[in-house]
């Protein structure tokens, strides 16, 4: 029984230059992957920081527009003619109220007159 025969070519077992050739097609199939995994990633990192740029200027301007009205607020608060404008809306507010609860106890009573409808 002779041992030391080679054994490498039966039954279709690869030589070792086509197992380096998958091998080498396997890293190629993956780096190609992985390129393209990267380019995807970086154009939503540069999606992410256009919405990032656009939501600091916005933040910025609404912050703007919060400080200009706090100084208008604060000026209003001071001036003893805009008390005035203030107080017309506190009573249209009053008045608005009065006629709303009014009227539900208007229809209420409505409702109770009628009876029950069928």
């Amino acid at each position: 029984m002779n041992i030391d025969e080679d054994t490498s070519t039966w039954l279709g077992c690869p030589t070792p230059l086509e197992m380096y050739k998958h091998q080498c097609a396997l890293l190629e199939d993956e780096l190609t992957t992985a390129y393209r995994l990267l380019s995807k990633a970086r154009e939503n990192v540069a999606g992410l920081v256009q919405m990032n740029d656009l939501l600091a200027t916005g933040k910025a301007s609404a912050e703007t527009a919060l400080r200009d009205a706090l100084e208008r607020i604060s000026a209003m608060g001071n001036d003893q003619t805009d008390k005035r404008s203030f107080r017309s809306v506190d009573l249209v507010t009053d008045q608005r109220d009065h006629l709303f609860r009014e009227n539900q106890r208007l229809l209420l009573e409505l409702k109770v007159l009628r009876g029950p409808q069928p």
